[in-house]
């Protein structure tokens, strides 16, 4: 058997479609689709610079494809991935959490836990399941705003102490 170049298109698409499987992000995965239909151009006997053009076109087409419609049917619902940061959870409330291993309090955005500082006050110790409005992020910090409801009963716990 001797080596036609369409093998070497079938090994690179193997081979990216395997890589596809440490990133999750799809785009492996359609350039070893493209790189698989660029083998079956190959085998009909095209030269090198029609097989490059037609990796490029079938790239151009599978990665955006891939990217924009296959990517987001694999993801879980309600979790923008890459977004964390950008503001898209400002003005989001979230329920604050005491980390196990040394009782930090912060809150979870997209499954990660950040530590909070309340705009207000300073405070960066609250308890378990006080509810925060978030604001932004300072560098890993989350600063979050007191509901007005916990606001209101802080102040009627606590009516002549406030910390500064």
């Amino acid at each position: 058997m001797d080596w036609n170049p369409a093998y070497s298109w079938l090994v690179l698409a193997l081979l990216l479609s395997l890589a596809e499987l440490t990133s999750g992000a799809m785009v492996l995965l359609a350039l070893g689709i493209a790189a698989a239909l660029t083998a079956a151009v190959t085998a009909l006997g095209l030269s090198l610079p029609w097989q490059l053009l037609s990796m490029g076109i079938f790239a151009g087409v599978l990665v955006p494809l891939g990217v924009m419609v296959i990517r987001p049917r694999f993801s879980p619902k309600g979790v923008a991935y890459g977004t964390t940061g950008t503001g898209v959870e400002k003005g989001n409330r979230y329920t604050t959490l005491l980390r196990d291993y040394d009782n930090a309090t912060g809150i979870k955005v997209n499954g990660d836990f950040y530590r909070i500082r309340v705009l207000e006050s300073g405070q960066t110790e609250l308890p378990e399941g006080t509810q925060v409005v978030f604001k932004r992020f300072e560098g890993t910090t989350a600063l979050v705003t007191l509901t007005p409801s916990d606001t209101d009963d802080r102040s009627r716990a606590t009516p002549n102490t406030q910390e500064s």
